[in-house]
């Protein structure tokens, strides 16, 4: 259950920290998914820099590629 929390947290942390870069420079909205995604996963490697192996790796994947998905899916929307 904690490793699920963890990923709800850290693909929040994204999301938000990615929104921040889009609004505080003038980073052209294509580019807003590959940000999302090296931050993500920059943000699992922090939060386990005691035990980096492949599943952290590739949840910071995940992380990247969710919080990305979530902006995309805004997108479609039409919520600008």
């Amino acid at each position: 259950m904690s490793e699920l929390l963890s990923f709800a947290v850290l693909v929040a942390l994204t999301i938000g920290v990615t929104e921040v870069i889009k609004r505080a420079g003038n980073v052209p909205t294509r580019f807003i998914p590959a940000i999302a995604l090296i931050l993500g996963f920059i943000l699992c490697l922090i939060g386990n820099l005691t035990s980096i192996t492949s599943i952290t790796i590739l949840t910071g994947i995940a992380v990247g590629l969710s919080s990305s998905g979530l902006f995309d899916q805004k997108l479609i929307l039409g919520k600008k």
